[in-house]
């Protein structure tokens, strides 16, 4: 029997994440001692506590069922840590939503909120379930631009009134992924007064909420007047306490929005496993002096990165946040080209910026997901392939 995949997958845009990895496998067959930047995952361990809380429950035989949702400590937690950390109030009861990673809902947001013919405004370049949820959804695609002379933030006032009548959500993310940019408190009560004059739902992907460097301030949406009224902010535990393969995160701010999204969950999934959820409470609750000193880590790690790659002449501006670099390259190469070919003559392997959308052509992601002494030999390798 032969299946075909369905006109809605189809649209999905996985191939070159697939090509990059098969092409770095192909390169270790053939002996290359590849340095792997291509993929966001945290290479930092969780916290000691954090991993001894999760053995300490994973031990008692009474906590292999199902939970069905968020523990009421774990939400308690969250909005704990909204409190200390971003100074926003949350009632953990009515404006927390637990989800099996942020990706989660965000994949799900979608289907939960809009139907065939709906818009959602998503930013190009941006994190690719953005888009991927929508399209599952049967819903349409409005890209926002994020261009460099615009400080890499949407201009909001060129998206044209006869969309904005059809669009039921947008989509902003700062610090973001791929673009690691940053916006400021003035952007954020544009964008709430933006939504309340057209009835759309703000949705922030906070993912990268503890990886601000340089003194930045930490801003939620979630802290900005009139934010709750009209959006909802996501984030999870992979970045910010390295538990990624727990799949644990949330979402909190607009009741009736979260009210939705659970409503669909409660048909999908039967909650995350007991052990995890007490593991996540530990992390949100500890005294955070482990996110100081991950985050200097991460900033080491930048600037070797780009101390390395400025011997080349490669300029790249220095990155404000995230675990990534976002860097246009050189002249003369595509994307994919540039990214297949560092792989293939240097051992080095990134994601090219095509894979985020259409505007992403010209760039690529670097992962600062390897320890200084590699990143520092990736950057000599770059160098000599670029020179």
């Amino acid at each position: 029997m032969k299946l075909v995949a369905s006109e809605k997958v189809k649209k999905l845009t996985t191939s070159i994440f697939t090509e990059v990895a098969n092409r770095k496998q192909e390169a270790i067959k053939k002996g290359i001692d590849v340095i792997d930047l291509s993929v966001g995952s945290p290479d930092f361990p969780p916290p000691s506590f954090v991993m001894n809380t999760l053995v300490d429950y994973a031990m008692d035989s009474s906590k292999y069922g199902y939970t069905l949702k968020g523990i009421d400590e774990f939400h308690e937690a969250v909005g704990y840590f909204y409190k200390e950390r971003y100074a926003v109030e949350l009632d953990p009861a009515k404006e927390v939503l637990q989800l099996m990673g942020s990706q989660d809902g965000l994949a799900h947001l979608a289907t939960a909120l809009i139907d065939p013919g709906d818009y959602v405004l998503v930013p190009d370049p941006g994190y690719p379930i953005y888009e991927a949820g929508v399209l599952l959804a049967g819903g349409l695609i409005y890209p926002m631009p994020l261009l460099e002379e615009n400080k890499y933030l949407p201009q909001l006032d060129q998206i044209p009134l006869d969309i904005l009548e059809r669009t039921k959500f947008m989509i902003i993310s700062y610090p973001g992924n791929p673009v690691t940019a940053l916006a400021d408190e003035d952007f954020f009560k544009e964008v709430v007064e933006f939504a309340k004059r057209h009835h759309i739902l703000v949705v922030h992907d906070f993912a990268y909420s503890e990886l601000i460097f340089d003194h930045h301030p930490q801003i939620s949406f979630l802290s900005i007047p009139g934010a709750k009224e009209v959006g909802i902010e996501f984030n999870s535990l992979s970045k910010t306490f390295n538990m990624a393969g727990c799949r644990i995160g949330y979402v909190a701010g607009n009741e009736n929005a979260l009210n939705i999204l659970a409503a669909l969950k409660s048909n999908i999934d039967y909650g995350t496993f007991y052990p995890i959820q007490k593991a996540a409470v530990a992390a949100l609750t500890s005294d955070f002096s482990s996110l100081d000193q991950q985050k200097r880590e991460y900033e080491i790690r930048r600037d070797t990165l780009m101390s390395g790659l400025e011997k080349s002449g490669w300029q790249v501006p220095k990155s404000p946040a995230t675990m990534f670099i976002w860097a246009k390259i050189p002249k003369g190469w595509t994307s994919r080209e540039f990214a297949f070919e560092l792989i293939e003559k240097a051992g080095v392997a990134v994601i090219p910026g095509d894979a985020f959308g259409r505007l992403g052509e010209g760039y690529v992601r670097i992962a600062l997901v390897q320890p200084p002494e590699r990143l520092e030999k990736a950057a000599d390798r770059i160098s000599q392939f670029l020179l």
